[in-house]
């Protein structure tokens, strides 16, 4: 099943995710192919599930959108636990569709996750996956991208983003 992606204005976004506590279960199982299929259906490379409007903490990634299996990567109850490094980016988020901005990130990110079996893993990711990585992290914590944006740059982007709501077009 595709959902709907939330947007920016929802209070899901900006509040924390709760855990998991139940693995291996048919829900959880369905909720991660849905996610896949939501990430897909709206050409993006992460995907949170605050994103589609469930407190949950759980994040899927696939850096080769769609391309590559192996490249599906499902992050339950994650955290970062180290990074390095540097690197600038325009990065863009699902939930803020059509806005886009340079971001300073680590270049570098472990993190530590489990898997749907409930089964502990570290990974570690450069460049894109590094940033996917903490972009993700972050939804499960209220945290978004524009929050390491200027003041200037994001008050920009809420003036256009209340303009589109008064416009019928966001939401």
């Amino acid at each position: 099943m595709v959902y709907k992606i939330v947007k920016f204005g929802d209070a899901v976004l900006e509040a924390r995710a709760q855990p998991i506590t139940e693995f291996d279960t048919p829900e959880l199982d369905q909720l991660i192919a849905d996610m896949f299929e939501s990430m897909y259906t709206a050409k993006g490379v992460g995907l949170a599930a605050p994103q589609i409007g469930i407190s949950k903490r759980i994040a899927v990634i696939d850096c080769s959108v769609g391309e590559n299996e192996a490249e599906k990567i499902v992050l339950i109850n994650p955290e970062i636990i180290h990074t390095e490094g540097k690197q600038n980016g325009e990065e863009g988020c699902l939930s803020i569709p059509g806005f886009r901005e340079d971001v300073r990130r680590p270049n570098r990110v472990t993190v530590r996750a489990k898997n749907i079996k409930g089964e502990t893993f570290e990974m570690t990711g450069s460049e894109l996956l590094a940033r996917a990585f903490i972009h993700e992290t972050d939804h499960l914590s209220g945290k978004l991208y524009i929050s390491y944006i200027s003041a200037l740059k994001r008050d920009l982007i809420k003036r256009k983003i209340r303009k589109l709501v008064k416009q019928g077009e966001w939401g």
